[in-house]
């Protein structure tokens, strides 16, 4: 089963704005929104507006009925696992049980300098998100915990009341050949990671399957999830116009283009996500920044989100194509 979603994040003036985004989104048939957990991003300069993550997520879902609420992700750098563990049962319950909740190793942010907060090397912090999530697991699923590791202990640790669902989805982010994948192999019910070419996706998915087999995993567990960025429009014409003013926005050098799969229309947009789809890519999140590109959220749920799910149920690419046409 496919399932759309938009990747909103929480860079945005105020509440309102964001709960807008998500009302909308929510409107337009979208299966999952969500949040990240970064305190000073980097994107939108050293002084530029971010809520905090778990409280916005929760303000968000409780303002929500039937999408998905995903963080994507949390670092294991902000909070020790038992607490983040307690965060995310909270949003579960807040949400009726509609939580998503991801976890990853930590990347760029400007907290760690402005605030004078602790940046592991990356070794250690890949350690700290394979402790972490054995940690949260077992506080979601068990009476009581006990763990030793190299950088957390828990001794008769309990955590109450347990997560609505029976088992809370763990996205893991990220896509390290070495030590990520093989920890999305452990853990993870969900893997996601930014956009890259199909060849690069295929191989790191050749390398997950490769750990799961390690560990006797049946890897089909696992959905795999996408995130990226698309400019849409009506025709060529109007995708080009609307090209040129959203690169206008973005600062000389910006890590956003990167994250671009697509500019132009929505048949378009289909032939480029098919061969994700092809490779058994099963969420597809749209990434959205202010000023939202509400022209794009609405093309890509109205034409290429039914297009993706038909091709996902055994259409091909020509007849996917033909339903966006309609």
């Amino acid at each position: 089963m496919i399932r759309v979603g938009v990747h909103s994040g929480q860079q945005y003036a105020n509440f309102d704005e964001c709960l807008e985004l998500w009302t909308q989104a929510e409107e337009l048939g979208y299966d999952w929104v969500s949040l990240f957990d970064h305190q000073r991003p980097p994107l939108g300069g050293p002084d530029g507006p971010c809520f905090d993550g778990p409280t916005l997520l929760a303000a968000l879902a409780a303002r929500t009925r039937r999408i998905r609420c995903g963080m994507l992700v949390s670092a294991v750098t902000w909070r020790h696992p038992a607490m983040a563990a307690s965060i995310a049962a909270t949003l579960d319950h807040v949400s009726g049980g509609r939580l998503e909740f991801g976890v990853g190793a930590g990347g760029a942010d400007l907290a760690y300098d402005q605030y004078g907060l602790p940046f592991p090397r990356t070794g250690d912090r890949l350690d700290m998100l394979d402790e972490s999530c054995e940690i949260m697991r077992g506080l979601w699923t068990r009476d009581r915990v006990d763990y030793e590791g190299e950088h957390y202990r828990l001794t008769g640790a309990a955590l109450a009341p347990k997560p609505v669902q029976e088992r809370l989805p763990l996205v893991i982010g990220g896509g390290g050949e070495k030590r990520t994948l093989r920890t999305v192999a452990r853990h993870a019910d969900v893997w996601n990671t930014l956009v890259t070419d199909i060849d690069t996706y295929r191989h790191k998915k050749d390398v997950l399957r490769g750990y799961c087999e390690e560990i006797g995993r049946n890897p089909d567990e696992i959905r795999m999830s996408m995130t990226f960025r698309v400019v849409l429009g009506e025709d060529e014409t109007r995708a080009e116009e609307r090209r040129r003013e959203r690169m206008a926005l973005l600062p000389a050098g910006s890590p956003d283009v990167g994250e671009y799969l697509a500019f132009g229309t929505a048949e378009q947009c289909v032939e480029a996500l098919l061969p994700y789809v092809r490779l058994g890519v099963g969420d597809f999140l749209l990434g959205l920044r202010p000023p939202v590109d509400r022209e794009t959220m609405r093309i890509f749920a109205e034409r290429v989100a039914p297009a993706l799910r038909q091709a996902a149920a055994g259409l091909d690419g020509s007849r996917s194509a033909d339903l966006v046409r309609r």
